[in-house]
């Protein structure tokens, strides 16, 4: 997913990962679980440099690092006991927060990206394949997997004891609405 959660620690945050969805991929829910997770390394560390190491490599690899430099708490004190891809992490955080601020004054212009379209939720409490929505109100599978990327098999895995949220593009959402029987409906 986008913030590249190992498995464990994606457990540890809450999200969930079966044969059908990896929550790792729903950008609200991953993001959510990266903030908790830098929010909790800064409790632990005291500063942000280590935090955002630590997401890289793991607070244990960080701690190591600060027995090694002799209890050291500063990212450039125990820069060479890191490993070596954190070691160039923080420098390349530090690269893409000056560029961000101050492309203008460089003569940078940032390139156009097109955004996600605007998404409602949808809570989804039984099995709803993709399939069965596209059929019924006219949205194609490439657009729901784009919106939808932490279902596996384009199945929405809804139980009774446990709700799953389809984001559904907003030029969709009445067409949902209007055919939701048909929809759960449709074999």
């Amino acid at each position: 997913g986008m913030w590249q959660f190992m498995y464990n620690t994606a457990k540890l945050y809450g999200l969930q990962m079966d044969s059908f969805s990896d929550e790792r991929y729903d950008p609200v829910l991953a993001c959510r679980a990266a903030a908790q997770y830098l929010s909790d390394a800064y409790a632990i560390f005291g500063d942000w440099y280590l935090a955002i190491a630590s997401y890289n490599c793991g607070s244990g690899n960080v701690n190591k690092a600060i027995r090694r430099s002799g209890g050291k708490t500063d990212f450039w004190a125990i820069y060479n006991y890191l490993p070596r891809e954190t070691r160039g992490y923080i420098p390349q955080f530090i690269g893409a927060t000056y560029l961000i601020n101050y492309y203008k004054e460089h003569g940078l212009k940032p390139t156009p990206m097109n955004l996600p379209p605007e998404v409602d939720t949808i809570h989804v409490s039984r099995n709803l394949h993709f399939k069965q929505i596209s059929e019924n109100i006219g949205i194609t599978l490439d657009e729901l997997r784009a919106v939808n990327p932490q279902f596996i098999h384009d199945i929405v895995p809804g139980t009774e004891t446990r709700t799953y949220v389809l984001n559904i593009p907003r030029n969709y959402t009445s067409a949902f609405i209007d055919k939701e029987a048909e929809i759960y409906e449709y074999h």
